[in-house]
């Protein structure tokens, strides 16, 4: 699995649209007016079918089996190394053209060792705390107008040259995650303010060249301007943990009403869940269908293709 979703839920409050640090001229400005998905030409995707999550081991370093993969909508990294090799528009067209809407994978709430963007955010104060299990991430001052020059705006940049249809924003629960020791005069529900004004600034930036999903934390639903801001959630674990194991906890509930929330309000809903007992693939699409969400069953290291639900 690819991202574990916090296990402690905050109660967002309604909180001013303020991130610190902002300047003017560079296009992250929490004052302008918010970007409504149902208003931009694209408008939300329709909710395909089937969809297909591949983050490494692309075959031959190549879009080909994806591209021959009967789903309807595929999320990929941004760079097929996840470094500086970047897809080309050539075959993100390729991809596209097989029938799929396709989604550029990277983080919004951390930086990764291996990304080309690392020495650069190394160098400044940005860096915050280590992420558990993931010995190569650490979560960000993601709310630092630093942080949009040198991350946020070049990777959405990148996307919308590469032809992507949208991009798939992992780590919004960062909020959740940070060591308030290393943030002093932050709290959760400041920070999680601050994710959604990062949302909004992404969203605002893209336009009508790029679809925003955001990767869990459905609860920041509760946010103004979030809903309008995102078309759609991709969310993990809704039914298996990491993996075979029934989701039961509290948080599983609370996160399936959240994202049931979101897919009324007419956004997309790309759900997955990681389990190879065929029972499990059984009931994790059973119940995708009856909810109505595009729904996958993968293999907790997103590294091959695999089959749609039937």
């Amino acid at each position: 699995m690819r991202r574990l979703r916090a296990a402690v839920l905050v109660l967002p409050l309604v909180l001013p649209l303020v991130l610190a640090g902002c300047v003017q001229g560079s296009g992250f400005d929490p004052e302008a007016p918010e970007s409504s998905a149902a208003e931009q030409e694209t408008g939300a995707a329709p909710q395909p079918s089937s969809w297909i999550y591949q983050l490494s081991g692309y075959e031959d370093d190549s879009l080909d089996a994806l591209v021959a993969a009967p789903h309807e909508a595929a999320v990929i990294d941004l760079a097929r190394d996840g470094g500086e090799d970047y897809f080309s528009a050539d075959e993100i067209a390729a991809l596209k053209d097989s029938g799929k809407t396709v989604y550029a994978y990277f983080t919004m709430g951390s930086i990764e060792t291996y990304r080309p963007e690392h020495p650069a955010v190394a160098e400044t104060d940005m860096v915050l705390n280590q992420w558990g299990d993931w010995p190569d991430e650490y979560f960000v001052k993601y709310w630092d107008q630093r942080w949009w020059d040198l991350v946020m705006r070049p990777r959405l940049d990148q996307a919308a040259a590469a032809g992507f249809d949208g991009v798939y924003l992992d780590v919004p629960n960062a909020y959740e995650e940070i060591d308030l020791a290393l943030v002093p005069g932050e709290t959760r529900e400041s920070l999680a303010q601050k994710m959604v004004d990062l949302v909004i600034a992404a969203a605002d930036h893209a336009g009508d060249d790029l679809r925003i999903l955001v990767q869990n934390s459905p609860e920041l639903r509760e946010f103004p301007g979030y809903i309008d801001a995102i078309d759609g959630i991709g969310i993990e674990e809704l039914f298996f943990l990491n993996e075979d194991e029934p989701c039961a906890e509290d948080w599983c509930a609370e996160n399936l009403d959240d994202t049931r929330a979101i897919r009324d309000a007419g956004k997309t809903i790309l759900a997955v869940d990681y389990a190879s007992e065929p029972e499990h693939v059984a009931e994790a699409c059973e119940r995708y269908a009856a909810e109505g969400f595009a729904g996958a069953v993968a293999g907790v290291d997103l590294d091959a293709v695999y089959a749609p639900c039937p």
